[in-house]
């Protein structure tokens, strides 16, 4: 699906345009534990006319056709371009974490690193960095993200395919 640039797109966002639109897909996970498992997941990246960009992402647990079939997970934030093609990604999960990213946006390639994680008393996993992978193959959005936990190192934890749909 072929998207068009808003036409009152802050200049600063050019590098970060391919990104806005509502994205849909599948996946696969791994737990720390090393447990696979698939998921459906839908992205919605939109500008508001500042110098950032809104995001949204939801996990969905799937039945065995791969139809979402009830929520797992979702998480919220902010891209927020830089200078020299630097990014920074600000985004917060119910379970109880916050991540603060700094990368380098090369074309369709986006590369990111946490600089910081919060974590409240009660998150459900003890995250202490993660890396970030965002890349435009083929008119798809692939992402990967590697998270390490208090008992692991960085490792593998979810990537997938999504594909442009039609806002709602």
């Amino acid at each position: 699906m072929a998207f068009d640039i808003p036409s009152n797109l802050d200049p600063a966002l050019m590098p970060l345009a391919w990104l806005i639109g509502h994205w849909e897909g599948g996946g696969n996970g791994q737990q720390a534990d090393g447990t696979p498992f698939t998921y459906a997941a839908t992205i919605d990246i939109s500008q508001v006319g500042q110098p950032w960009l809104h995001y949204f992402m939801q996990l969905f647990e799937i039945d065995d056709d791969g139809r979402p079939v009830r929520p797992v997970t979702s998480e919220a934030g902010f891209w927020r371009p830089g200078a020299n093609g630097e990014v920074e990604l600000v985004v917060a999960q119910p379970e109880g974490v916050a991540e603060l990213y700094y990368g380098r946006i090369d074309g369709a390639k986006i590369e990111l690193t946490t600089d910081a994680v919060l974590r409240t008393v009660s998150a459900d996993v003890a995250v202490t960095g993660s890396q970030r992978l965002y890349g435009n193959v083929e008119q798809d959005l692939l992402f990967t993200w590697d998270r390490g936990t208090a008992e692991t190192e960085v490792q593998p934890y979810l990537w997938a395919r999504l594909g442009r749909a039609p806002t709602l």
